[in-house]
């Protein structure tokens, strides 16, 4: 079983480091006075990967949607949350986790074949939502098992040392 005590700090950490990447592009997307500070040729090209058809989805910059997914993690990844006893919370994590690697992956793939070109600040934002994927998912067992969260029965997830 996963220790827990450091999953909350990492993920919460994680996450306002995703919203600071999301409101740049968001910024840098809205406002054309504001340099997107990255390589503009060759295979490292920000602005084409940031201006294509693909950095719209549904009529909504894809940056606009990276707020949308790390303001509600946030709040998600407060200590509190984790601590919660009601298992719809870390179940919303696990789906909003979710759903952010389906999107990352669409992405890469746009990415790679259909725009031919990286952003290193979107591949912050894709690295940044897999290892919240990752830390969130080896902790969805133990989060989701009935009674976790409520006094003693998280002492059961805890390592030996009580770490």
């Amino acid at each position: 079983m996963p220790t827990l005590r450091w999953q909350p700090i990492l993920t919460l950490i994680l996450s306002i480091c995703g919203l600071g990447v999301a409101t740049y592009l968001t910024i840098t997307h809205y406002d054309t006075h504001v340099a997107l500070v990255c390589a503009d040729n060759g295979a490292i090209n920000c602005e084409k990967v940031t201006t294509s058809p693909q950095s719209v989805v549904f009529g909504i910059p894809v940056a606009v949607l990276g707020l949308a997914f790390f303001l509600p993690m946030i709040t998600m990844c407060l200590p509190a949350p984790w601590r919660s006893a009601d298992r719809r919370i870390h179940l919303a994590r696990l789906i909003l986790s979710i759903t952010g690697v389906g999107m990352i992956i669409y992405l890469i793939i746009a990415e790679l074949f259909i725009i031919k070109a990286i952003c290193l600040w979107c591949t912050g934002v894709h690295v940044i939502t897999f290892i919240l994927f990752v830390i969130i998912v080896t902790a969805a067992p133990v989060v989701l098992t009935p009674g976790y969260g409520l006094g003693t029965a998280r002492a059961d997830h805890l390592a030996p040392d009580g770490s």
